[in-house]
Order: structure tokens, then sequence, then C-alpha cells
């Protein structure tokens, strides 16, 4: 079981686009295997950037509704969110390396 926080349609607003620190969105689903292998690496970076930058979990299964909104079409896929607005979005499951790369870029310009 992850330890990452699970936002739902009626949380993303409050979790993700009202966050006073940028927000990396992972959504995923239970049946999704390179979904699964991305978790380990996201809960370490979660550890890693406590604080300056929150990453959370979105079942796009049991949220269709912000799925749609964001125009999820693939998962995985990693939504970065800035001040309430997508600033980049990374489809496909990555190394934990280049996803600490993205999110050190991140907070170089914010």
């Amino acid at each position: 079981m992850s330890t990452l926080a699970a936002v739902t349609d009626t949380t993303f607003q409050a979790e993700v686009l009202d966050s006073e620190v940028p927000v990396v969105v992972d959504f995923w689903a239970p049946w999704c295997g390179p979904c699964r292998m991305v978790t380990p690496a996201l809960e370490e970076l979660a550890t890693r950037y406590e604080g300056r930058v929150k990453i959370v979990k979105v079942n796009a299964d049991e949220n269709p509704q912000v799925t749609t909104d964001v125009g999820i079409i693939s998962i995985p896929t990693l939504n970065v969110y800035r001040a309430g607005e997508l600033v980049k979005s990374i489809i496909g499951a990555r190394p934990k390396a280049h996803y600490a790369d993205e999110i050190d870029d991140l907070l170089r310009t914010t």
C-alpha cells in the first residue's frame, strides 16, 4: 500500500490546485504494472522533498471526473502543478533519477 496521499475528484481542488507548494500528481490504476513500478520511487522522492513539493496519487479508475478534466489519456502520467497551473506532464514510467531531475528543475524556477 502506498504512503502517498490519495487525492480524489472531491479533494483535487484543495489538495492540488490550492496548494501552497508545487504538487506532482501521479495518475495511476491498480491494474497498471508500470504504475506500480513508479510508486516506490515517488514515495522516496516525497520524503526527500517533503515541505517543498507535495507528491500525491489519483486513482484514474475511481476518479474519472478529475482524470477527464485534466485530459489524462495514458497512465502512468505525472502532472506537475504550481500555483494551480499545470506546468508539465510526464507520460509513462521513468527512473527515479528522471523524476528527481524534473522536481529539481521545478524548484529552481519556483
